[in-house]
């Protein structure tokens, strides 16, 4: 099968060749896709897409004429699609559903301690041969109480270490994993999770009616001096009320993977560059904010299991005109 593989990147290159055992044709475009870089699918049969590619009405049409029947997600997520869509130009979507759930909750947990012991600052201090420890002072995490929401197989990685850490952790879901209360985790209400919490961690989908999830009616539900955990989607935050809590005290700390505005910045070197994205500059000012590019999933195992399964999800359906992970309008 030949296959358009978008946005492409060094280590996707060499990941997906490693993971090509079948003897696909792939063809690698670092563009992302779009309406404009859509008719680069020309002659490809299948198109492979990252999260940041946009899959519009309009750039499905472009497939649908040029004969494309397959588009391949390499993540879990499939909101930058148009589900619906793809349905109607009979465009088959399929997508990576688990690569390392311990790999981004795991990352998860190094931004709550970077940010509680203060690592990145004493880093630069250290570099500058200044070694005080003025305003370095941070917490232990035994006893706080860390509040999930979304207890997928992430959020489900996330819980059992910070249980091993000694806190208290409690969930909320729509669909309660009995997994997660059978190693000592609690379901309880929303409102509870916001007013308990020393630390919430977001570890839910991006859906119409999660977006803005976290906003300023939210917040001022927190404790004073929360720490805010995203490596899920970035338009789960409504990033304007965060500045707005950081300056006023409600969000003590503010760790962020993701940005509702990364498109077109993370995964790119703009060390060149000015970043015309006033937010996020804002963002970077704060003392008690560390923001990440992104990178929760960049582990060797979750690389390698993105390309396998993509590779393999491409097979089944070429072989099969089917495919088990794939996607439909149903799925949420």
């Amino acid at each position: 099968m030949k296959i358009a593989v978008f946005s492409a990147k060094s280590y996707d290159k060499e990941y997906l060749t490693r993971a090509n055992q079948q003897g696909h044709e792939l063809t690698f475009f670092e563009a992302r896709l779009s309406v404009e870089t859509a008719p680069l699918i020309k002659g490809h049969a299948a198109c492979c897409v990252f999260v940041h590619d946009r899959v519009t009405r309009d750039a499905l049409e472009i497939f649908a004429k040029e004969n494309c029947t397959l588009l391949a997600l390499r993540c879990a997520g499939f909101n930058n699609v148009d589900i619906e869509a793809a349905q109607e130009f009979g465009i088959h979507v399929v997508r990576v559903p688990a690569y390392s759930p311990h790999g981004v909750a795991e990352f998860a947990v190094s931004l709550i301690m970077g940010l509680n012991r203060k690592v990145h600052r004493a880093h630069h201090r250290v570099r500058e041969l200044n070694f005080s420890l003025e305003g370095l002072t941070g917490f232990d995490l035994f006893g706080k109480t860390v509040g999930v929401i979304g207890t997928g197989k992430i959020g489900f990685c996330f819980a059992q270490i910070m249980l091993g850490f000694g806190c208290k952790v409690i969930c909320y879901d729509l669909h309660p994993n009995k997994e997660v209360e059978a190693i000592g985790a609690k379901y309880v209400p929303l409102e509870s999770l916001f007013a308990e919490s020393d630390i919430i961690s977001l570890h839910c989908p991006l859906t119409p009616s999660s977006r803005y999830f976290i906003n300023q009616s939210t917040l001022n539900r927190m404790k004073n001096g929360v720490m805010l955990i995203n490596t899920s989607r970035g338009e789960l935050i409504k990033t304007q009320d965060v500045i707005q809590s950081l300056k006023d005290g409600k969000v003590g700390y503010l760790g962020i993977d993701v940005y509702e505005e990364e498109e077109g910045i993370f995964f790119e070197d703009m060390s060149s560059s000015i970043v015309k994205d006033d937010v996020l500059s804002r963002l970077l000012t704060f003392p008690n904010v560390l923001i990440t590019s992104h990178q929760a999933f960049f582990t060797d195992e979750a690389l390698m299991n993105i390309a396998k399964t993509t590779m393999d999800n491409i097979t089944e359906f070429d072989e099969n005109g089917s495919c088990e992970n794939e996607v439909s309008s149903t799925v949420n």
